[in-house]
């Protein structure tokens, strides 16, 4: 039986997408184009969502020992 392996979740905010090139409307001496590389920062720029752990359970009050 052929086994399948879970594909990773896509990013909910960038669909996959998960970085963007923008121009900043100048020039290099070249005659090239400044970019600048802007990431999703939901998922850092991987486009996939990384499987959250369990909340961490705040505790208030005393600590009985």
């Amino acid at each position: 039986m052929p086994q399948h392996a879970p594909t990773p979740r896509v990013c909910r905010d960038c669909d996959g997408h998960a970085s963007a090139m923008v121009t900043t409307g100048t020039r290099k001496l070249d005659g090239t184009r400044v970019l600048l590389r802007v990431d999703c920062p939901t998922c850092q720029g991987t486009g996939h969502l990384t499987p959250v752990s369990a909340p961490v359970v705040a505790h208030a009050g005393r600590w009985q020992a």
